[in-house]
């Protein structure tokens, strides 16, 4: 039932939350988002319905179970003190949800921030249905921060909308060239064969500068509400496609953890050291043919594996000791955990898309 979330993203003072208010007509409210030419913006702040105008702190915020924002109290109190939420009576809030993020400073470590930024920005991301990354035609130059930014949004090209903003202040030919140049910046960071979407605008309620594209800005503002408008639209849609990627990753982890300990059982003789027996598995899993052996599995593609490396970390939190086989996780009544997810994600998942093509309600 939660309303889809729009993120936005991106470097310092380049217009984000601007376009928030434009976009909920708050500008000259009191609930204006505060915008300046300096960093301003240093809280995560999430915009969502309400029946009157109010600001809820992050710790509120957290506590409620209702808002689906409790799990954000693992990143720590700090962290709550920069969480914001604003109640607005707005007819797009009643179908979606806006959050504002604080711009990506180059020069700023993470550090400063008092708490793990770019782990909160994931938890957002993870979470969101479109994301909005916005540059202005003065902050093109892609640093560190930016790059991180870029990772961790890889597996969610089709989500990710950039936004070329303030366009209007530059003559026809200068936009062209900043077109160009930020296509050139973000062309090593989105590994796809099809770029994402750029739109090119002034997200706010001045008018547009006189002798400059005003019919393309204009054009281009009513594509990106009819883009948001296809995310509410297609929710649900969106919304089973995510839990079956998700039932995929969980099947593929499920599937490694198994041949890990069907490897390690295999290995271990009555005179063993099992730590050593698991730490050569660990270090070396191509050794043992690990991932070869799942790929070899119906369903499994070879970009959907997750990396090698990850299983190191994993394993020194969860010991291997405290798995048991998948053969062993049936029973006659319940059936068995692999069979079931591999009915979801070939049966039931699309079968509840297809119905919903029919205009049926699942």
């Amino acid at each position: 039932t939660s309303k889809p979330m729009v993120l936005f993203l991106g470097p310092w003072s380049v217009g984000k939350s601007s376009m928030i208010n434009y976009l909920l007509g708050l500008d000259d409210t009191p609930y204006q988002l505060y915008t300046g030419a300096e960093p301003t913006t240093s809280e995560f702040t999430v915009i969502m319905h309400g029946p009157k105008l109010k600001t809820i702190e992050g710790i509120v915020m957290a506590a409620d179970s209702a808002r689906s924002f409790s799990p954000l109290e693992k990143f720590g109190q700090n962290f709550l003190e920069k969480l914001i939420g604003i109640e607005v009576p707005h007819k797009l809030l009643e179908r979606v949800t806006f959050v504002d993020t604080p711009g990506i400073i180059e020069n700023r470590k993470q550090q400063e921030r008092g708490y793990p930024f770019n782990d909160v920005c994931q938890w957002f991301i993870d979470r969101a249905d479109l994301i909005f990354v916005v540059f202005d035609p003065t902050k093109l130059d892609v640093g560190l921060e930016l790059e991180m930014l870029f990772r961790q949004l890889k597996g969610r090209e089709s989500q990710i909308r950039i936004i070329l903003n303030k366009a209007d202040s530059l003559a026809t030919q200068e936009l062209m060239r900043v077109y160009g140049a930020l296509f050139w910046s973000l062309a090593p960071l989105i590994n796809v064969t099809e770029p994402p979407r750029v739109y090119v605008s002034s997200f706010w309620p001045n008018e547009y500068q006189p002798e400059t594209h005003q019919d393309l800005f204009l054009k281009e503002e009513i594509s990106l509400l009819e883009d948001l408008n296809q995310v509410i639209e297609n929710r649900m849609e969106n919304k089973i496609a995510f839990i079956r990627q998700h039932a995929i990753r969980v099947r593929i982890h499920a599937l490694l953890v198994d041949r890990y300990l069907q490897t390690y059982k295999d290995k271990m003789t009555f005179f063993s050291d099992g730590e050593l027996v698991f730490r050569d598995i660990v270090e070396d899993p191509d050794k043992f043919f690990i991932f070869k052996t799942i790929l070899a599995k119906t369903n499994v593609s070879k970009f959907d594996l997750p990396n090698r490396e990850a299983y190191k970390d994993f394993f020194g939190i969860n010991p291997i000791t405290s798995f048991k086989l998948l053969s062993q996780q049936c029973s006659y009544m319940g059936g068995c955990f692999l069979e079931k997810i591999e009915k979801a994600i070939t049966r039931e998942l699309p079968d509840l898309l297809g119905s919903l093509g029919l205009g049926k309600k699942p």
